[in-house]
């Protein structure tokens, strides 16, 4: 083949270089992590709150918005890593090659959506009900989880192998919860209703729930946001495909740390590397499919069957995230005081987790822009960049619960629904990315990018409903 010239644009970022596409590892199972790591962050606000929530008011008839928000996620997050395993670089330093400050955008937005600390303050609301303390002390025991995450992502080594860990944890945690909900609280009716509200009882819109609600639910049905474009961060620090070739996210106290730019490679497509492409596209589709969708899927379903086993119908249910202290009420009296307990220490450290891992992914996002954009030609490191972001939003945070901002379920629909913004916004920028910048042989194209252009019309539909909707609010009140 002839000297390989990369398609990548290099009109505001230096030219990728062009190395092999390293070869794939040998088992399906050296590669699993990312998606967890995606499946595990996410299973808070949709799996523990929204959803729940809404099996708590209407049932389960609003299911199958689960089914159609994960799948369409599944697409975008193979789209988001197939740039990263082809250049090594992630989707916000490719949408910045296009226009340079499409990254700083999304941080924005990402941090919008963030900065308000509504998981950790979920998490803090259920230690209450474990210890009885009330309502005042949630903000400070908050306050306090904000320090803890902070100290623990900035003095990891490899902070990617921490989250990884906290992760499996977790997921080990409410893996034990869904099976003895299974065993002893899950009722008949509940899996008769999961079954109808998939088919025959499935409903739009779902009164009396705001629009916002279930625009929210769809749009957090798995990750949602920012966190779907960090897989990029995540499959690179795992080293997946071209990733391999750029160095790890690491603290700049604990780990060796490097003062690299985070522009990427290509690979020619030659024959050798193209078939390398298809062990490696295999992959990542699998372990996307079987972890973070597969993962994402079976704990809202059964969270909310659960939610709808114990508190669905009972009069005076508050239209807020106290249906969680009713539902482990609930459960410590059908089942036995164990059981409610177990609901919220699962819980609480379930959204402890969850807030670690979207301080991360929001923090990377960030360092990454910030660094490979505006900060290309510094001495100061990635890994310094990612430090200083993580204790500013622990401190923001602390700021914002301390001027008394501290309403979970309002906070979280507000997050979600720039979450839904930016899903819109960064569909239609991934057709480009991946028609654009990709050689003929590895760029979207059939159902793939029939999916993305679904993408695009979903999301970009429930953003300008939700935008009718407030503005006709506004003015009407």
């Amino acid at each position: 083949m002839a000297e390989f010239t990369p398609t990548v644009p290099a009109r505001v970022l230096p030219a990728v270089a062009v190395r092999d596409l390293p070869e794939p590892p040998r088992s399906t199972w050296r590669v699993i992590g990312p998606g967890l790591v995606g499946a595990g962050v996410g299973l808070a606000s949709g799996e523990f709150i929204l959803w729940p929530y809404i099996a708590s008011q209407v049932g389960l008839v609003f299911i199958w918005g689960a089914a159609i928000g994960i799948i369409t996620q599944w697409f975008l997050n193979m789209e988001i890593e197939r740039y990263t395993l082809a250049t090594g670089e992630t989707a916000l330093t490719g949408f910045s090659r296009m226009w340079k400050h499409w990254g700083l955008v999304f941080v924005i937005m990402t941090l919008c959506s963030n900065l308000w600390p509504g998981w950790v303050t979920t998490s803090a609301t259920m230690v209450t009900y474990l210890t009885g303390s009330g309502e005042g002390s949630v903000r400070w025991i908050a306050i306090g989880m904000l320090l803890l995450i902070a100290i623990s992502l900035t003095m990891a080594p490899v902070i990617y192998i921490l989250l990884e860990r906290v992760i499996f944890v977790k997921i080990a945690l409410v893996a034990t919860l869904i099976v003895v909900a299974i065993l002893f609280a899950i009722n008949a009716e509940s899996w008769l209703e999961l079954g109808r509200g998939l088919t025959v009882g499935a409903r739009f819109p779902v009164p009396p729930l705001e629009f916002a609600v279930l625009m929210g639910a769809i749009a957090y049905a798995g990750a949602g946001g920012g966190q779907n474009l960090c897989q990029s961060n995540w499959i690179r620090d795992k080293g997946f495909g071209m990733g391999l070739y750029v160095p790890r996210l690491v603290s700049p106290v604990t780990g060796h740390e490097e003062a690299v730019s985070s522009t990427g490679f290509q690979f020619a497509p030659t024959k050798e590397n193209l078939a390398r492409w298809k062990q490696w596209w295999r992959f990542a589709n699998i372990e996307q499919a079987w972890t973070f969708a597969m993962v994402s899927f079976v704990t809202i379903a059964l969270m909310s069957m659960l939610a709808h086993s114990t508190v669905f119908g009972r009069p005076g249910l508050e239209n807020s995230i106290a249906f969680l202290e009713v539902e482990g009420q609930v459960l410590q009296s059908t089942v036995g005081t164990w059981f409610g307990l177990l609901f919220w220490v699962i819980g609480a450290l379930a959204l402890f987790a969850s807030a670690m891992g979207i301080v991360d992914y929001t923090s990377r996002l960030a360092s990454d822009t910030i660094k490979t954009v505006y900060m290309r030609d510094r001495s100061v490191s990635v890994n310094r960049v990612y430090f200083y972001t993580v204790w500013a939003m622990a401190l923001i945070g602390t700021v914002i619960l301390l001027a008394g901002l501290d309403q979970p379920l309002i906070l979280l629909v507000f997050s979600a629904c720039f979450a839904a913004v930016m899903m819109f916004v960064y569909s239609i920028l991934l057709i480009i990315l991946n028609r654009r910048a990709l050689p003929e042989a590895i760029k979207v194209r059939s159902y793939r990018l029939g999916a993305l252009v679904w993408s695009v019309a979903f999301f970009g539909t429930l953003t300008v409903i939700v935008v009718i909707q407030q503005a006709q609010r506004l003015l009407g009140g």
